[in-house]
């Protein structure tokens, strides 16, 4: 991969591929999922969750990170998303730990942690949490229809020289 980067005129990566694909990002879920149920802040707000729950959120991610578009066909993409946090009355230090905790698993399954990859994905927590967040709040009335979002390396693509 990196040699296809530094090739002249080449485009980026997409974040989905430099952070391993499919399988990365199944991983990560996983160990991210793994800490959410015994947490004392988070757990009760994914009580009774699915097992394949890890599995759909890693869906999700591949396609934001400009992967194949598995979350919309298997899952009905934005609206169906948007489904699972209406009502759910997230809090901010909720929203906190999800990224933190987020975070951490990506340090477990060892995510790439070049300054770049990092920045982009925490961007994406950030923005997709306090989204959620919003969202979720008794009241609220977000938009139903929209696209899955796509998110890119934003001002700092990876450099390898």
């Amino acid at each position: 991969m990196a040699d296809e980067y530094t090739s002249k005129g080449a485009a980026p990566p997409t974040l989905y591929d430099w952070a391993g694909g499919q399988e990365a990002l199944q991983a990560l879920c996983e160990a991210f999922y793994r800490r959410v149920v015994i947490d004392d802040l988070l757990s009760g707000l994914f009580a009774g969750m699915h097992p394949d729950h890890p599995r759909h959120v890693a869906l999700w991610l591949g396609e934001v990170f400009g992967g194949p578009d598995g979350y919309t066909t298997a899952r009905g993409g934005y609206s169906a998303m948007l489904r699972h946090h209406l009502g759910k009355g997230i809090t901010e230090p909720q929203r906190r730990r999800w990224v933190n905790l987020m975070m951490d698993a990506a340090d477990e399954v060892s995510l790439p942690g070049d300054p770049e990859f990092r920045a982009a994905f925490a961007g994406y927590l950030e923005w997709g949490t306090r989204l959620a967040r919003e969202n979720s709040q008794p009241g609220a009335a977000p938009v139903g229809e929209a696209p899955v979002p796509h998110w890119g390396w934003g001002v700092a693509p990876p450099y390898l020289g």
